[in-house]
């Protein structure tokens, strides 16, 4: 089984839908696809993109961005914790795992996060620009720390016995070092809000070797400290320079 890593499709861009509804309906059948987030904060949308995937691959893991947490013109009393079990119940209902999965002997871990500050303090003009602060809505007392802390206390940090091989996969940075050293410094006000060091701590623990992520919309693979790090993300329609827009083979199991 070949296993391969996507995220930040953003289905929502017609361009984007269109190359899913390209995939062969044939190479993919016996292998494991990783989705690491961002597909659309639309639930019909979202449940027709995880379903195309269904027929395409044999086993879809699955983790939210912050993008899929949107509640955009949704009312009021509805949470981005609310929209987060609704896309949890979608996933489900579409043949999607967001749970651990075991492969043989290897052990796929989803880390789910958020932001915390962790990587530096959020300057006015990303308080300002930054489409999170005014497309999520949390509960009362819920800032971006108290978000990441929720769910990274939902993580399984226990590996089961006979495990060889762990592959953990977020959405959210891991760590700022996986921001290339070319990024310009103008878009380094992004910092802020691009993950948690709560999340390699955890991926750590599990003694994960190889760790997808997504949100940057920057294409990487890199090694840091003996784990491989692999961004994947399909991107915007313009986002040719730093995304491939390609399926990834990143093993087999």
């Amino acid at each position: 089984m070949r296993v391969f890593a996507l995220s930040d499709l953003h289905v929502d861009y017609p361009d984007n839908a269109r190359w899913l509804r390209s995939l062969s309906a044939q190479d993919y059948r016996e292998d494991l696809l990783i989705l690491a987030g961002d597909l659309t904060h639309r639930r019909p949308l979202l449940a027709w993109c995880l379903g195309e995937f269904v027929r395409h691959f044999a086993t879809v893991l699955f983790v939210p961005g912050n993008h899929d947490l949107w509640v955009v013109g949704e009312a009021a009393p509805k949470t981005s914790l609310d929209k987060f079990a609704e896309v949890a119940a979608t996933a489900f209902e579409c043949g999607v795992s967001m749970k651990p999965h075991l492969a043989g002997r290897t052990w796929f871990a989803p880390l789910l996060g958020w932001y915390d500050y962790s990587f530096g303090e959020p300057g006015e003009e990303l308080r300002r620009s930054w489409s999170d602060f005014v497309a999520c809505r949390w509960p009362p007392g819920y800032e971006p720390a108290q978000v990441c802390a929720h769910f990274l206390s939902m993580n399984a940090l226990e590996v089961p016995r006979g495990v060889e091989r762990v592959i953990s996969f977020s959405h959210f940075l891991p760590r700022i070092d996986l921001v290339p050293p070319y990024v310009p410094a103008r878009h380094r006000m992004l910092d802020p809000v691009l993950g948690s060091a709560g999340l390699d701590a955890q991926l750590r623990r599990l003694g994960s070797g190889l760790h997808v992520y997504g949100h940057s919309h920057i294409n990487r693979s890199v090694r840091i400290d003996g784990v491989d790090y692999v961004n994947n993300a399909f991107g915007y329609p313009n986002e040719d320079a730093i995304a491939a827009k390609r399926l990834l083979c990143i093993g087999e199991v």
